[in-house]
Parts: C-alpha cells; sequence; structure tokens
C-alpha cells in the first residue's frame, strides 16, 4: 500500500522549495517597506503553511478564499477546506495590493515574505457563526472578538527563509517531508494510524492506538499539539515527557512514532475534525482515529457541550470522497478488573460494564491535588511521576492570601504576625512572604508573585487590589476573598477560618 497522497495531489514544502535562494531571500527581506511581526497563532499557521502540513494552502487565505471557506467550506477551486488561515493585523495603513511583506518571529527573525493580493475588513460576526454559531463562549470566537486585529491580509508566500525557531524537542519536530520520507524508507509504515491529542496518554490511550494499528496491520503515529490548545491545557513540555515513555510501551510488533504538531487549535468540533484529517494526510498517514467530541472546548454559553458526541466523526464521514486517509472511529476503551485488561465498551454484556473500572480527568486532578494513589492499571508509574512533579499534591504547592479588613479594625500587624506564626507552626518546608499595602501601591509584577507560589511559598498581601488577584487566579489558589470577615471578629477567630480553608484544601496535613 502506497503513502497516501497530499491534499490537492502535491505536498507544498515552501522551504524546500526556495533552500537554494535562503541568501537572496534574507537580502531581499532587509529591504522591504513593511515588516508584520507574528503572534503566537500565526507563527503555527506560518509553520505549518511552510512545512505543506497545510497543503495545498501557499499562503494565508486570499478574501476570495476566505469567504468560500466560511460559506462552503471550500476554497475557491473547489477543494475541500474546514478553517479559515488568515493572516489579522490591527492596522493596513501604507499596505498595497502587490506589496511583498517581510514575516518576523519574535520581532527579529526572519521568516517568510508574502506578496499582499486581498486587504479587507472582514465581517468577524459572520466568520464567528462557522464556530458553535457565534457563541461568544467559543474559545475561537473569544480570540476573533478579544485578540484577532480588525484587518485580513491574503497573499502568497513568495519566499520561505525559514521555519520558525524552535529549541526544545527538536527531534521529535518532523516535517511533513521527513516523515513521508521516514514512513516510506522503513518496512511496515506504508499504513499509519495517527492520533491527535492535547492531553497527557494513560494505559486506556495506549490499548486503543495499539488495538487501531493491529486492526489495520500498520503502526502507530503519536501526533500530539505543541502549538496553540486550549486555557488550561497541561504544558507541551510535561506532556512531551509522557509521550516519550508512552511511546516505548508499545510492543515490537506494534511499532510507535512520535513527532510534535506546532498547529494552533481553533476548538472548532466537527470543522477541526476534518482539519485534522487533511493534515495527517499531508504527513503521509494513512489512518486517522477521531474520538468522542473531538476538539471540543466544553460547555457553550447555555451550560451545554459545544458539539454533540459524534458531530466530528459524522462530518468527517460526509467528505469522506474528499479526502485520501481513512477514519477509524474512537470507541471508548473501559477496563475490567477482573480480567486485568482493557475492552471496548461496546464489546462487553452489560454486567460487565456495572465492573468495569475508569478515572475521570477530574478525579485525576483531584488525585494529583490530595497526593491520593493512582493505580497502575489506568497510568504508569513513570507517567504518574511526571505528572506529580508537573502537578505537585497541595500540600507541596504555595498559596497566597489576600484580605481585605474593610470596616474592622483588627490590627493588621497582629493579623499578619498571627497568620506566620499559624503557618509555621504547621508547617517547616514552606517560605512565608509578607507584602505590605506600600507593596501594593507601588505595584506587584504578577510574574514575581507566581514564581513565588511556584516555589512552595506562603505569600501574604494586605488588600490586594482586584487586578493583581485576577490575574494570579488564572494560575493559582487565592484564598481570603471568599472569607467573611465582619465587625465581630478578631485577630484569633479569623486565623481559624483561614486554617480551616487552607486544610480543607489540603495545603496542611
Amino acid at each position: 500500500m502506497a503513502i497516501p497522497k497530499p491534499h490537492g495531489g502535491e505536498l507544498k514544502d515552501l522551504i524546500a522549495r526556495d533552500a537554494s535562494n535562503k541568501t537572496a531571500l534574507l537580502s531581499k527581506f532587509e529591504t522591504l517597506k513593511h515588516k508584520i511581526n507574528l503572534s503566537g497563532r500565526q507563527i503555527c499557521d506560518l509553520e505549518l503553511i511552510l512545512n505543506g502540513g497545510f497543503s495545498p494552502l501557499t499562503g494565508f487565505l486570499s478574501e476570495d478564499n476566505y469567504n468560500s471557506v466560511i460559506e462552503k467550506s471550500r476554497l475557491v477551486n473547489g477543494t475541500l477546506w474546514t478553517i479559515p488561515i488568515t493572516l489579522d493585523v490591527s492596522n493596513i495603513e501604507g499596505l498595497e495590493v502587490g506589496e511583498e511583506v517581510g514575516l518576523l518571529q519574535d520581532n527579529e527573525i526572519p521568516i517568510a515574505i508574502l506578496k499582499i493580493d486581498s486587504l479587507w475588513k472582514p465581517n468577524k460576526q459572520r466568520e464567528s457563526l462557522i464556530f458553535s454559531k457565534g457563541d461568544l463562549e467559543h474559545p475561537a470566537n473569544r480570540y476573533l472578538f478579544e485578540q484577532a486585529g480588525d484587518y485580513y491580509i491574503g497573499g502568497e508566500i513568495t519566499g520561505a527563509i525559514s521555519l520558525p525557531k524552535h529549541y526544545d524537542y527538536l527531534e521529535f519536530r518532523k516535517t511533513p517531508s521527513q516523515l513521508r520520507a521516514e514512513f516510506e524508507s522503513s518496512e511496515g509504515w506504508d499504513k499509519v494510524v495517527a492520533f491527535q491529542t492535547r492531553n497527557p496518554m494513560h494505559r486506556a490511550h495506549k490499548e486503543l492506538t495499539e488495538r487501531a494499528a493491529k486492526n489495520i496491520g500498520g503502526k502507530v503515529l503519536i501526533h500530539p499539539v505543541v502549538g496553540l490548545t486550549k486555557p488550561g491545557d497541561i504544558d507541551h513540555h510535561t506532556r512531551v515527557k509522557v509521550y516519550k515513555e508512552i511511546i516505548n510501551k508499545y510492543p515490537e510488533d506494534t511499532q510507535a512514532k512520535l513527532s510534535l504538531l506546532p498547529i494552533a487549535m481553533r476548538m472548532g468540533g466537527d470543522l477541526e475534525a476534518v482539519w485534522h484529517a487533511i493534515i495527517r494526510q499531508n504527513y503521509g498517514c494513512s489512518h486517522f482515529i477521531i474520538g468522542r467530541s473531538h476538539a471540543c472546548p466544553g460547555s457553550n454559553s447555555k451550560g451545554e457541550e459545544f458539539y454533540g458526541p459524534y458531530d466530528a466523526q459524522q462530518l468527517v464521514e460526509s467528505y469522506k470522497d474528499d479526502l485520501n486517509i481513512d477514519i477509524l472511529p474512537f470507541r471508548m476503551i473501559t477496563y475490567l478488573p477482573e480480567e486485568d485488561r482493557y475492552v471496548a465498551i461496546d464489546e462487553i454484556t452489560e454486567e460487565e460494564k456495572s465492573k468495569t473500572l475508569n478515572i475521570s480527568g477530574t478525579q485525576l486532578r483531584n488525585k494529583l491535588k490530595f497526593g491520593q494513589d493512582i493505580p497502575e492499571w489506568f497510568s504508569y508509574p513513570e507517567v504518574v511521576k511526571i505528572l506529580r512533579q508537573r502537578n505537585p499534591a497541595r500540600y507541596n504547592q504555595g498559596f497566597l492570601i489576600s484580605y481585605d479588613l474593610k470596616d474592622n479594625k483588627l490590627s493588621k500587624t497582629q493579623l499578619t504576625n498571627g497568620l506566620i506564626s499559624k503557618f509555621l507552626e504547621q508547617s517547616s518546608t514552606r517560605f512565608f512572604k509578607v507584602f505590605d499595602s506600600e507593596d501594593v501601591v507601588n505595584g506587584i509584577d504578577s510574574q514575581i508573585v507566581n514564581d513565588f507560589i511556584n516555589a512552595n511559598s506562603g505569600l501574604i498581601f494586605n488588600e490586594l487590589d482586584n487586578a493583581h488577584v485576577q490575574s494570579i487566579e488564572k494560575n493559582h489558589y487565592v484564598i481570603g476573598k471568599d472569607i467573611e470577615i465582619d465587625e465581630k471578629d478578631n485577630v484569633d477567630s479569623v486565623l481559624e477560618k483561614v486554617l480551616a480553608v487552607l486544610k480543607t484544601e489540603n495545603f496542611f496535613v
């Protein structure tokens, strides 16, 4: 079986196309009148344009192609494409159609030259309709209205200077050309099933992918996202360490490779699933696993799931004639403790289902939070160790206390001294730091605060302003704002309230 052809019939590897002209392109880049510094999402998109992952695209969508994708999920020439790949900017003053502009990473690294063929102000309201009918709680729509510039630039890449610069996991950052070459030169790799994930992998994921590979008589490509994912997801450094352990768990007859995908997810559910399938086809995979609620960001503004559990599978199936990759629908895998094995949920009886074991994502987070055992049937000890290092139990984490005494006449000095004394009585392993009102007035860098907390410190703030609290709360636990301090309270009663909360949340055991 031959490796599938890229989407559109040809891999658009622009880096390979322009490799011999790099010196000339760099000289040309310096002469360009306008240069655009790219955002994190734009860098991800550009990398996949340059390396062919977004074939047949050779640039950011023109206005005509953009409108066609929004309305029909196809390019003007009829080729299937479901996600608008746009170069948004806040200002187009001075730019002209036909002009070439430079594209920069970190405002200093020349990446590519783009020739402008469209400049326009998009109807963002119309664009938002493709993501859960415009629901403003959808991450793609929040980006669209809160971060994206008001104007779009469309155009072809006329000079591909280099891929964006990365410093980590270089051995796993394979381009489509590199992976295709590896598949073609390795025996048994003409059939490859790709597995998409933005989460750590556990035993069930390994069992699922191993079964999928055996069913097609092929191999496994673990192809996780290391670009932009959903806010709150586990960082890619932790996940890559997990994946490196996982690929060693596959048997010799079901080999697995790890390659990292620098994509900026839109969390676009069914449309994103089609997009992901196209990308895996471009990377040389013959099969792609699509599971329940693929690329679903959770609940919408009505408290309901943005997408139905099988919307993605159904939409991809409807486009099967446009794709050159086979889809393997995800079947939930569950653990049978009496037989010490994983089975597909639809292959067992109702009685057997009642005896299965599963650990949800929420349950796993709680086990990490409270330092509880995570059984080996669920995950490998090596994986659990990595997760614990990045997500230590609460009693090994730092915390921040911010309180507002309002009209209470309590002494801030005595309350602060009492908190420090009580904390040291409970724990001798934490460093405790007090920030006074003068620090708050002068402003405190939230990153410094985060660094203290990450180092297992206990921080005490007198009347921290709401902006700082909200910034810190994104990553860390803040107590105090929910503790009611009234005029009847004295120092001792406030200390009791604070300690009760910290013990309940497992900061002290």
